[in-house]
């Protein structure tokens, strides 16, 4: 294989030439597509037509798997994940958030496969947090490199809409034990490329510790704002067979929710990542 890396805009994003996902991959070939995605961020793939089980087994190739606690899970992978609005209102994915910061060691990435599509609307976008902090001015960035900020799963997903029946409610209060409010810095230091980024989300962040609730709130009001400006972000519009794998480490994004009642049926992989520092 020889593949071609394709900018998309100056903040992320490359498009990706010259390789079947389906296809046996060598060690070369997977090293190159890890330094890519810590290069570009967001890694487009077309024209990929993968089963469940190869999406798995792709994704695997650059860590172990997370499976999610709410979201219902494909009979043939249990670590792929069914985004699909015909069984779940998935209005919380419209918002800019990075993936399972509720967790101590939120996900390095994700691998995300275009199942079944609107005939028009359903875009994703993503979000660079290292052009969103090189934005900042250096007074700003002083100030947030000493602060945490708590991330709390019930956010996206509260009671009222995730525990509708006995099990549900079940399964919430077991997530919930296992995942109680935890901090992470607001300024998270890449590990492998050593970039810093925001690491704040709009999702699952509802605090920046030891601040008075006005000042927290206007500060975090202010970062969801200024990391979703459209000069940091990639927007994507998906056709049937497209792959896309991001750096959950370094991006946000944001599920366009503009084709009700049409349905869409995205699947997830997501590899398991480290603790932010």
């Amino acid at each position: 294989m020889s593949l071609n890396f394709s900018r998309l805009t100056p903040a992320l994003g490359a498009l990706v030439e010259g390789i079947d996902l389906a296809r046996p991959m060598s060690r070369d070939v997977q090293e190159e597509i890890r330094q890519a995605l810590i290069r570009h961020q967001v890694l487009f793939f077309r024209h990929q037509h993968i089963s469940p089980i190869q999406q798995r087994d792709f994704a695997a190739l650059f860590g172990d798997l997370h499976t999610h606690p709410i979201y219902p899970q494909h009979p043939d992978a249990s670590q792929i994940m069914v985004l699909d609005t015909q069984a779940f209102d998935l209005k919380d994915n419209a918002i800019w958030h990075t993936d399972v910061t509720f967790t101590e060691t939120p996900p390095l990435g994700a691998v995300l496969v275009a199942r079944q599509l609107p005939e028009n609307g359903g875009d994703t976008l993503w979000a660079s947090s290292f052009a969103a902090y090189d934005a900042l001015s250096d007074r700003l960035k002083t100030l947030l490199e000493g602060l945490s900020a708590t991330h709390d799963f019930a956010k996206t997903f509260p009671l009222k809409r995730f525990g509708l029946t006995a099990a549900d409610q079940q399964r919430w209060n077991e997530t919930r034990l296992k995942n109680p409010p935890l901090s992470h810095p607001v300024i998270r230091t890449h590990p492998e490329s050593g970039r810093k980024g925001l690491f704040v989300n709009e999702g699952f962040t509802t605090e920046i510790d030891k601040l008075p609730e006005e000042e927290s709130k206007a500060l975090l009001n202010f970062l969801f704002a200024h990391q979703s400006r459209p000069e940091f972000s990639v927007r994507w519009r998906w056709a049937s067979g497209d792959v896309v794998f991001w750096d959950n480490r370094s991006t946000s994004h944001y599920a366009v929710d503009d084709y009700r009642p049409a349905r869409r049926v995205m699947h997830r992989a997501t590899i398991l990542g480290d603790k932010p520092y």
